[in-house]
């Protein structure tokens, strides 16, 4: 969630009225091959947008979904996935999409995502939420509040790695060189790696601050999405120092979670992990890689950006059905500090227990 909400700017020309015959559907699981098929017809179809993230959500982690499609007789003309979070934290949320980078609405025109945002916003207020959030990858026609305190960072891909290779910086490769003299091996693979990813992220996220999932949402992912998930393992012989969980789909990479143990940061494990990742994307002939979200002018930021990878802006947009001021609810809004510098403080089995209950409920 972020905190730096402004006006969207003016678009001059009106969106036209719906055609008659587009009809708007709350989709079942029956729709699922339908939804995913029209994902594959445009580009910007991604691994959040998939079908499968409906049960993922319902089942895993107990929330409410609306995935509505836009329809004219047969032909699917658009989509927006939609998950309910009621958090005694931040209020009842309707969101596309929660928990990961972005997942708006997707349209072959402004007609028919015009339609599904109207639909979004009559769900809302049905369904009595404090407010709808649309984290989109590109501008909407809208007047909602926007804000675009978040970025995207990604790699454009080339088939031979050794292209990326050579417009690294000088410097940039030597870190890496030398982040692989530290007898660090990159493993790649599906859930017979999720024991030692989830131990590894345990240790992570607690030095961050933040109450990670329950180990059964990231065994519910690779269950429903084997052939579009990843897990890397970056290990210093039999210890585990570097971790990250990627999804595929339309020839893009999603950076979803990752993280590190103490030992991570003096080994430099980020630089060896992270190249393995790209390499394997090449060859598997990928064309994007998008390494996650991040905060303008961040920490983050820098580090992505020694890959030679570009940013481009996120759109998160907000609905209050009954009118108001925005939600306020970053990491760096200074009422939420105390409570993370707290967490960091907890032992490892106090987390283990508290953190997934907590997890869930933080959009």
């Amino acid at each position: 969630m972020t905190a730096s909400v402004s006006a969207p700017p003016a678009f001059a020309p009106a969106t036209p009225a719906p055609s008659a015959a587009l009809t708007i559907e709350a989709c079942s699981t029956a729709h699922g091959a339908q939804w995913n098929e029209y994902l594959t017809r445009r580009p910007e179809g991604s691994y959040y947008h998939l079908f499968e993230w409906q049960q993922i959500n319902q089942q895993a982690l107990g929330h409410r979904t609306a995935y509505l499609l836009a329809r004219d007789g047969a032909t699917v003309r658009g989509v927006l996935p939609l998950t309910f979070v009621s958090s005694p934290l931040f209020g009842r949320i309707l969101c596309s999409l929660p928990f990961v980078n972005y997942g708006g609405p997707i349209a072959d025109d402004e007609i028919a995502k015009d339609a599904l945002v109207k639909a979004a916003q009559n769900t809302a207020k049905e369904w009595r939420a404090d407010y709808l959030e649309l984290r989109c990858a590109d501008q909407l026609q809208t007047d909602m509040p926007v804000s675009t305190r978040k970025i995207s960072m990604h790699i454009a891909l080339d088939p031979d790695p050794d292209v990326l290779w050579n417009k690294f910086s000088s410097k940039h490769r030597t870190n890496i060189r030398r982040s692989q003299k530290n007898e660090l091996v990159v493993t790649a693979g599906g859930s017979e790696l999720l024991e030692t990813f989830y131990s590894v992220m345990e240790q992570s996220w607690r030095q961050l601050g933040t109450p990670l999932y329950k180990r059964s949402y990231f065994e519910s992912i690779l269950r429903a999405l084997p052939d579009h998930t990843r897990i890397f393992v970056c290990a210093r012989g039999t210890e585990p120092v570097a971790v990250a969980f990627n999804g595929y789909f339309n020839g893009t990479v999603e950076g979803l979670w990752a993280g590190g143990t103490e030992l991570s940061r003096p080994l430099q494990a980020n630089y060896a992990l992270y190249w393995e990742m790209i390499r394997e994307a090449c060859v598997r002939g990928c064309t994007r890689y998008h390494l996650g979200r991040s905060t303008a002018d961040s920490g983050a930021e820098d580090f992505k950006k020694k890959w030679n990878a570009t940013s481009s802006q996120l759109y998160w947009y907000f609905h209050r059905p009954n009118g108001g001021e925005m939600p306020q609810l970053n990491v760096d809004n200074p009422k939420y500090k105390l409570a993370i510098d707290l967490w960091r403080r907890l032992p490892l089995w106090t987390t283990r227990i508290i953190g997934p209950p907590l997890a869930r409920l933080i959009p």
